[in-house]
């Protein structure tokens, strides 16, 4: 749901909203005034000690920011805990309050002009859908081009997944109590071009958190050895293990496509805990947690209803889901080293800004995708007023619900059976994403489109 407007006066140089301009100032004398941001280690600092800012310290913060770097480097591609990637630049790393810092800081230390980010965002791929001209010509593009094949390459795909599952399963060093399996080719939001597979393993082996936290990686590396020394050597291709997953692409149906897996161990515990769906208790020790470690071992036990969630859509929003996946893969362009640091949105969090709009448009059974679309695109070119919230698994007069509302960040999506998680707190880039949906609104597709049933809420965006 939207959330209510509130006029609020905002900080420039730490990002803070205050409700009032009298509240603003005070604030601002309290804690800024006569400070300024040092350039070289973005401390905020006395403008009489920015002389004494010596340059041994400068070396101590500089390491301190590149210990921070190399961390977000090796979480960056975590797929349930967000790591306040939101405040961190895109050009060199830093690490800010607030998001509103970072941007100053961007454009002060790094000249990141809105050309220069029109420059580094924008890449539609040569024949984009987007030149195309009529409704019809989308339907029967999702159509060809982005639903699997069905048929023998179906039936054979899904036989060769099954089989190395069923192999996985086999080796896996620790015994297993249950299997949770996500990913788009499981939630039914795979596309020709892509898909991946989740497998969450449960194992009553581990005897306590901390020792699936220890034991998960010795474990995985003993899982890997097994699958390159296997028959199915041939058709996988091993990528960097993580602390708490392994991955790899899975070549099936005589290698004409394929999978990327994740592999990730979990304790029993978890899957206990949440026998009978989420509980108030899980959500309140995962609020609670401050290792990032534990957090991400506490979400993967989520996965289940995460699937369950988007795979509950209609055939058709997954013909949707998958034409918003494709503009957001071919859209944009690649990241290069001056920007390496860019994160944008996660595959789920597109999902779900996908779903609800759906869902205000009350749900249709059948509707026009370039309608839908254009819908989209329009809310996300005003991402700063993006707050989404679902209470199907926990209520909004839930404790941890209301203090997550009430800190919230914008963009603000909630995910639907993580209260602690706001999907978009992983992207740094949204100002990136609002300036390509706007050049993609002036494409042909949309020319001369104009709201219709039940699409008119759009007009008030």
């Amino acid at each position: 749901m939207w959330g209510v407007k509130q006029k609020s006066y905002n900080c420039e140089r730490c990002g803070n909203d205050f409700v009032s301009r009298a509240a603003l100032r005070y604030h601002f004398h309290a804690k800024h005034l006569g400070k300024v941001h040092c350039e070289t280690c973005s401390a905020e600092i006395l403008c009489e000690a920015s002389s004494r800012d010596s340059e041994a310290e400068h070396e101590v913060a500089l390491v301190n920011h590149q210990r921070i770097c190399w961390n977000m480097i090796l979480r960056r591609e975590t797929k349930f805990v967000a790591m306040g990637t939101a405040t961190s630049c895109r050009m060199c790393c830093k690490r800010f309050g607030s998001v509103h810092a970072r941007e100053h800081h961007e454009k002060q230390k790094h000249g990141f002009t809105a050309n220069k980010r029109a420059q580094m965002a924008t890449n539609f791929k040569p024949a984009s859908f987007l030149e195309y001209t009529t409704p019809m010509e989308i339907n029967t593009f999702v159509k060809e081009k982005l639903r699997p094949i069905l048929g023998p390459v179906k039936l054979a795909c899904t036989s060769d997944i099954e089989g190395i599952i069923t192999f996985i399963k086999e080796i896996f060093p620790l015994p297993i109590t249950s299997i949770i399996k996500g990913g788009s080719y499981v939630k039914g939001t795979d596309t020709q071009d892509f898909s991946n597979v989740d497998l969450v393993l449960f194992s009553k082996a581990f005897a306590s958190l901390e020792d699936c936290q220890t034991t998960t990686p010795e474990v995985l590396e003993e899982l890997g050895n097994a699958l390159i020394k296997s028959s199915w050597t041939s058709r996988l291709v091993m990528q960097k293990q993580r602390k708490f997953s392994l991955r790899f692409y899975f070549m099936c149906y005589k290698n004409n496509h394929g999978h990327s897996f994740d592999i990730m161990p979990c304790s029993d515990m978890f899957a206990s805990m949440l026998s009978t769906g989420p509980k108030e208790s899980f959500y309140h020790k995962l609020y609670l947690c401050c290792d990032d470690d534990k957090i991400q071992l506490y979400t993967m036990a989520l996965l289940k209803y995460q699937v369950e969630f988007v795979k509950a859509s209609t055939e058709t929003v997954k013909d949707f889901i998958r034409l918003m996946k494709h503009w957001f893969k071919t859209s944009f362009a690649e990241p290069t080293k001056e920007n390496k640091f860019r994160r944008l949105p996660s595959s789920y969090t597109i999902e779900l800004i996908t779903i609800y709009v759906w869902e205000l448009a009350r749900k249709p059974i059948f509707f026009s995708f370039v309608q839908g679309m254009r819908a989209v695109l329009k809310l996300l070119t005003q991402y700063r007023e993006i707050c989404i919230t679902w209470h199907r698994h926990y209520k909004p007069n839930f404790t941890i619900f209301q203090k997550m509302f009430l800190k919230q960040s914008r963009p603000f999506v909630l995910d639907p059976v993580n209260p602690t998680f706001n999907v978009c707190e992983n992207s740094n880039a949204w100002d990136e994403i609002a300036h390509v949906a706007r050049q993609s609104l002036l494409k042909p597709l949309f020319n001369g489109i104009a709201a219709k049933e039940p699409w008119l809420f759009t007009n008030n965006w």
